[in-house]
């Protein structure tokens, strides 16, 4: 029988204390144990996300939807590389930030401790249970984990592989587990649950984060959508350019670092424009330009202002030809989600402005937002992307899931 929410989150609650007590030799040994379960007991898995895909293609999900969905075995042997690269990883607990003499000579550290119970609500993608998962065991921390619909079987029989195998290793029973009801109403209640959570991830589209930061009474750590966007700046180059666009558009479009709008100075929009929409074109992105970009390309779509607000999800590309780097940057201002932007350039002094001036969590000089990813960056895995400026920005890897303690030592003194 089925736990309900209330008693999940006291589970947790009482895993969260035992988990904050783990040593790193115990935690990389239940890390080890849960990469090797997952490759061990795969069929299951794969056999769970079948079930999955085909309720899925019944509703006609894009594409690239499904492919976030889509599980093989490759992509399960990453799930556990990333658990063992998660376990190489140095531990935060316990770090100490710094150390100094405070009044009367009291000595005051600053030192690193787990969060407690995090809870997640995310949609479609089930690798992010177990990258959760292994982030959240590392740094001591319990996790409640409330998946999508789509991917309910999935993220079922992923959780109930590495909770087995995390309980077999040491871990505190209650250390992970997921929501066993995917409906509206168990999202609701799990943003409602103060009491025993002390953080909530939202990880999923723009309306999904929309309604957990706007009704959620548990602090959330706001992962944002991404409209992101590549300008091409004058004089830059332009082979650069169109491979940049292409991977950052086409790689995986489903994800939220895959690039909306392509953003042209107007210098280099004849020469740049017709080699970059036929490389687009030929794999499969639907181009929407304004007139001036028609000019140019006059076969395909106006481009809406609602074209210039969307994340696409989808091999769908708005363009705009803007007159100068301070354009670029005022329509990045206006429609950015302050997730990743990219400037393609060879001017130092224009690399610079952008990098100093537009408000992203990641802004890049000739590379793609593709980038934006906890493995790329070094930290093994992520929690999340947040666009938000307390506490974490960018891409979530295990320091951004422990907070800070400050621990006292005196010998006698007091106050005066």
């Amino acid at each position: 029988m089925a736990l309900s929410l209330a008693d999940q989150g006291k589970l947790a609650k009482e895993a969260a204390y035992q988990t904050g007590l783990l040593t790193t030799e115990a935690k990389n040994h239940i890390l080890k144990k849960m990469s090797g379960a997952l490759t061990a007991r795969q069929d299951a898995i794969l056999q769970a996300n079948r079930k999955d895909m085909e309720a899925a293609g019944k509703k006609n999900i894009p594409a690239s939807l499904l492919d976030r969905l889509m599980l093989n075995p490759g992509r399960i042997e990453d799930m556990s590389e990333g658990l063992l690269t998660v376990m190489s990883l140095p531990d935060p607990v316990g770090q100490v930030e710094s150390m100094w003499t405070g009044a009367q000579e009291i000595q005051i550290g600053k030192i690193r401790v787990p969060l407690g119970v995090i809870g997640i609500i995310y949609e479609s993608r089930p690798n992010v249970t177990a990258d959760a998962a292994g982030l959240c065991l590392k740094t001591g921390n319990a996790v409640i984990l409330r998946g999508g619909a789509d991917a309910f079987l999935s993220n079922q029989a992923i959780a109930t592989v590495l909770s087995e195998a995390a309980v077999e290793a040491g871990a505190p029973i209650g250390a992970v587990q997921l929501v066993q009801d995917p409906g509206r109403e168990s999202a609701r209640e799990l943003m409602r649950m103060k009491e025993y959570l002390d953080v909530l991830i939202p990880r999923g589209g723009a309306g999904l984060i929309r309604e957990v930061v706007e009704n959620s009474t548990v602090p959330v750590i706001e992962t944002g959508t991404g409209n992101c966007h590549i300008y091409i700046d004058a004089g830059a180059d332009l082979e650069m350019g169109k491979s940049i666009i292409l991977n950052a558009k086409t790689q995986r479009p489903g994800v939220c670092n895959a690039a909306e709008t392509l953003l042209v100075h107007q210098s280099e929009a004849e020469a740049f424009l017709p080699g970059a929409a036929e490389a687009l074109e030929a794999a499969g992105v639907e181009l929407r330009g304004c007139p001036r970009v028609r000019q140019i390309l006059p076969h395909i779509k106006e481009a809406s202002e609602a074209d210039y607000e969307q994340e696409f999800l989808d091999l769908i590309l708005a363009i705009k030809v803007v007159d100068s780097l301070e354009d670029a940057m005022a329509h990045i201002r206006r429609y950015g989600t302050r997730h990743s932007e990219s400037i393609i350039t060879r001017d130092y002094r224009n690399a610079r402005i952008f990098l100093k001036e537009v408000d992203a969590a990641c802004v890049y000089v000739n590379a793609s937002t593709r980038f934006t990813d906890g493995f790329q960056f070094g930290f093994g895995a992520e929690i999340g992307i947040s666009t938000q400026k307390l506490h974490a920005r960018g891409p979530m890897g295990l320091n951004e899931l422990t907070t800070i303690k400050y621990i006292i030592y005196g010998d006698g003194q007091v106050r005066s």
